[in-house]
């Protein structure tokens, strides 16, 4: 894999004590600040994107993420300390440019049982059920998915966000984030035979 790319703004920085909401109140005023943003969340967001689309795309859209957000940071909610949901949200959006591409990763997936995808859930799986079917039918399972209960299932659990999180993300009622995620892990159940891949870790529930 090459070097994470940087956009043009992140110039390295120290890691400051600062909160993301104070590295981005700072930027306003003083734009190489952003870096420090950057320098925190851009390789958990290319990891969940790399989940999602594979390894070539993912350079491209962690670079437009923070892009987008550096020209966005005016607007941001300095009430929330935490930005992830803010950048997942604009990855999300992003992503949502390359839906075909991300339905063939699944549909490959399905094929092969090759993956960088199925990394959170293979401890659970391995245990259950042989390792390459039981991907082929996740990966399956996440192709029929509508795209709304995709977004929020992976951003619950490979973006590790929780529910209020998600749904800022998202830009919907928690309440939705909680149907949509529950749906998308009745249907995941089914495909795998009542095992949910994605109860591995109790603070996928978290919320």
């Amino acid at each position: 894999m090459r070097q994470q790319s940087r956009p043009a703004f992140a110039a390295p920085v120290a890691a400051a004590a600062a909160d993301d909401a104070e590295v981005i109140a700072r930027s306003r005023h003083e734009p190489e600040e952003f870096a420090a943003l950057f320098t925190r969340h851009a390789s958990a967001l290319k990891r969940y994107v790399v989940r999602r689309l594979g390894i070539e795309p993912a350079e491209d859209i962690v670079a437009e993420t923070f892009v987008v957000a550096f020209r966005r940071r005016a607007s941001y909610d300095l009430a929330y300390g935490d930005a992830r949901p803010w950048l997942y949200g604009i990855a999300t959006n992003l992503i949502g440019r390359h839906r075909r591409d991300e339905i063939n990763q699944y549909r490959a997936l399905s094929r092969t049982g090759a993956d960088p995808v199925m990394e959170p859930f293979t401890d659970r799986v391995d245990q259950r059920v042989a390792v390459g079917a039981a991907r082929g039918r996740l990966a399956t399972a996440l192709a029929g998915l509508p795209d709304g209960h995709r977004d929020a299932l992976l951003l619950v659990t490979w973006g590790e966000l929780t529910y209020e999180d998600a749904a800022r993300s998202l830009g919907v009622a928690v309440g939705t984030v909680r149907s949509r995620v529950n749906r998308a892990r009745k249907k995941l159940r089914r495909a795998l035979g009542d095992m949910d891949p994605t109860a591995v870790n109790e603070e996928f529930d978290r919320g």
